[in-house]
């Protein structure tokens, strides 16, 4: 099997900390975050036992596209990419929810819909909508950011209520939620998908807000097929998606969703390599070109150099 990257343990000149997130190993300094996507993956809020090859690289560069496609309507922290797996930019202050905008019922809102409930994050759900079947209008259901544990629905009013973000803020945060959503959109009707919700993290860079973190990738959105959409709607069938719900779906037939006691299922050679053949899959439907698999031999060793080699330059 390809090698993976599980984690690093890189110490750098002029760095003054390090935070390794469920599947991010960010080195802080005091200008700038060094971001190195690594091969795990989590679940659940869990992170898995095995790293997927190439996983890493996927996320990294399809945020990278689509920073890059989005960058007219807000700016994003990015200053460089100096490998695959890495990217650099702008330390920026996280605003401590993430906004995710839903277009359709799925996932976790078609889960709350189906236990009864009517409204999520405060904001209502119409009757007689069927799990897939888009919303009016795109909705936005913000979570808290949790540095541990699972993040939490909050609705709008609590945000402003607790003064987690400002309302002159909040105004912003929602305006470019939704204009990068309508852009996602587009750009996925391109390739023949549906971005059917996503998340955005912002943050604030010297009193300016910015784009943080990845968009529009996996793990961050969900995507449907258009082909077969409508058809599949009026035969009440499933939709075919490019997601990492294929992820859950096989813990959840394997006995896991992260509940306490429960055991996450062994992760076996051929699993693995599956996971890490359909994130290609993924790269390839999601951008229209092909992947390019960056050379995985002593691959910590290829991102220590190019991550030193960025820090001498600049």
């Amino acid at each position: 099997m390809n090698q993976s990257i599980k984690e690093t343990h890189f110490q750098f000149p002029g760095q003054v900390d390090f935070y390794k997130g469920k599947v991010r190993d960010v080195y802080i300094f005091e200008k700038e975050l060094v971001v190195v996507a690594s091969d795990r993956i989590s679940a659940f809020d869990v992170v898995l036992p095995r790293a997927i090859p190439f996983k890493g690289q996927v996320l990294n560069q399809i945020a990278a596209k689509f920073l890059e496609a989005t960058a007219d309507i807000v700016p994003n922290w990015v200053t460089a990419t100096p490998d695959p797996n890495v990217t650099i930019g702008k330390r920026c202050e996280p605003f401590k929810v993430e906004m995710v905008i839903r277009g359709y019922m799925s996932g976790h809102a078609a889960r709350e819909y189906k236990l009864g409930k009517r409204s999520i994050c405060g904001v209502p759900m119409p009757d007689g909508i069927r799990e897939n079947d888009p919303f009016p209008t795109p909705i936005i259901t913000p979570t808290t950011k949790a540095s541990e544990g699972h993040d939490e629905d909050i609705s709008r009013e609590d945000i402003l209520a607790k003064g987690i973000v400002s309302e002159e803020d909040y105004v912003v945060l929602e305006k470019y939620t939704r204009a990068l959503y309508q852009r996602g959109q587009e750009m996925a009707a391109e390739k023949g998908l549906i971005l059917v919700d996503t998340k955005y993290e912002f943050g604030k860079h010297d009193g300016k807000i910015y784009l943080i973190d990845e968009i529009h990738t996996p793990d961050s959105s969900r995507y449907f097929y258009a082909d077969g959409y409508e058809e599949n709607q009026q035969k009440g069938l499933p939709q075919r998606q490019l997601s990492k719900e294929f992820v859950r779906q096989w813990l959840i037939e394997n006995g896991f969703q992260g509940k306490e006691g429960q055991q996450v299922p062994e992760m076996t050679d051929e699993i693995v390599e599956s996971i890490s053949d359909r994130y290609i899959e993924l790269f390839e439907k999601i951008t229209g070109e092909k992947f390019q698999k960056a050379i995985t031999n002593n691959i910590e060793e290829r991102i220590e150099n190019a991550i030193k080699n960025y820090l001498k330059e600049n």
